[in-house]
């Protein structure tokens, strides 16, 4: 049995949390006193799941997560939800990430990370807890889930019709979408994906590890209770603009790669058609050069309410989009030095700011020049290196 231990930052992170453990709780017939109601046996090696809310100090969390990694029969990772715009999500989400890297390299480090939004802003130091948040998730995580605000009221407003959408309804959406990407570890399927396997098909360069996520199908409750949905309809869904949890288009930028979770009873065969069809309808919308990037994985088990469902995982160019927004407004503030006294009060450098921003830009350069490369750079490039080659014989 391979396990993922969870940690929780922040009051975001929290709540983001505390409703991804009713999801699968309730997936998988868990009451709220931690018994099991139900007459599946497999369940019962799955039940002593629990986790600890941890606000102290950073090395009496460590202690706990030294605990709970002790207790793993094979630890697969660490999977960490928190907010990059807050104060305890990002400062002290970030500094255990960086900490729990240091202590299990080899494991898998995940992060759901909720990102500023353009339109909904708690605080106004977003932009220097976000760039400095990002400049530690670059180097210190495999894989990061963006999400953000916004795009969840979107989806709440025009597809879900919801009138008064609250944090409930926006955390229930994150955390359909973290059920379905550690169902395959939780469930058996007719192919499986874990932490580690979409990692290894999802980063073709180590930087360039930030996801946009997606959920189908995303229907009115009124609508969704009179119609079944079909293969074909729920990969249309996922790879719509209108259903990505990141407040930026897809459309605007590539594809390098794709790894769709898909969950119900369902033919294997149905499921490569539908994903190979929208593939060569929208071939402009991947890159060339990374042939067979888009990856499925079939459970068999869907979620509590449906009969089948999706959940779509994007590494596309125009997430450069999200990164660029807070940069701007974090090369504004930081020109003037706005509100950079609070940080420098507590200890910080401002040469910490500098490195930051600088990771940043380099960042969303990276992403822009693999959004243009086309497969004849990649061969020029290739042609280049075997003549150097040859004059160095």
């Amino acid at each position: 049995m391979r396990e993922i231990v969870c940690l929780q930052a922040g009051q975001c992170g929290n709540q983001i949390g505390s409703k991804f453990w009713e999801v699968i709780s309730d997936e998988h017939g868990i009451q709220q006193d931690g018994s099991y109601k139900g007459e599946s046996h497999l369940q019962l090696d799955r039940i002593d799941v629990y986790y600890n809310e941890a606000q102290e100090l950073v090395d009496n969390v460590l202690d706990v997560v030294r605990k709970e990694a002790e207790g793993c029969d094979c630890l697969q990772g660490f999977q960490l939800t928190h907010s990059l715009g807050g104060g305890t999500g990002s400062g002290l989400g970030t500094l255990l990430v960086s900490k729990i890297r240091e202590e299990y390299p080899d494991r898998i480090m995940s992060t759901f990370s909720v990102v500023p939004s353009p339109k909904v802003s708690d605080t106004v130091v977003e932009p220097y807890n976000a760039t400095l948040s990002m400049h530690q998730l670059v180097e210190n995580t495999d894989e990061t889930f963006c999400i953000d605000n916004e795009a969840l009221y979107e989806i709440c407003f025009n597809t879900l019709k919801l009138k008064n959408p609250g944090y409930g309804d926006l955390n229930h959406l994150v955390s359909m979408t973290m059920s379905g990407v550690t169902t395959c570890l939780r469930f058996p399927g007719q192919l499986n994906a874990d932490l580690r396997k979409l990692a290894v098909n999802m980063v073709p360069f180590p930087r360039l590890h930030f996801f946009m996520p997606g959920f189908a199908p995303l229907s009115a409750k009124n609508v969704a209770a009179y119609r079944a949905v079909t293969v074909n309809e729920l990969t249309q869904q996922m790879f719509d603009a209108k259903n990505m949890m990141a407040a930026c288009d897809p459309r605007h930028g590539r594809y390098l790669t794709v790894a769709a979770i898909f969950r119900g009873q369902m033919s294997m065969r149905e499921v490569d058609e539908s994903m190979f069809n929208i593939q060569n309808r929208n071939s402009s919308y991947f890159v060339e050069w990374i042939p067979n990037n888009v990856k499925t994985a079939v459970c068999d088990i869907p979620p509590r309410g449906l009969k089948m469902s999706a959940t779509f995982i994007g590494n596309n160019t125009a997430i450069q989009e999200l990164f660029k927004r807070i940069y701007d407004q974090f090369a504004a503030m930081f020109k003037r030095k706005a509100f950079l006294h609070w940080y420098t009060g507590e200890g910080m450098d401002e040469m910490e700011f500098s490195e930051a921003e600088s990771n940043m830009s380099d960042l969303i350069a990276e992403y822009q020049q693999y959004q243009e490369a086309t497969i004849e750079d990649e061969l020029d490039d290739y042609d280049g290196e075997n003549s150097v080659a040859v004059e160095i014989a």
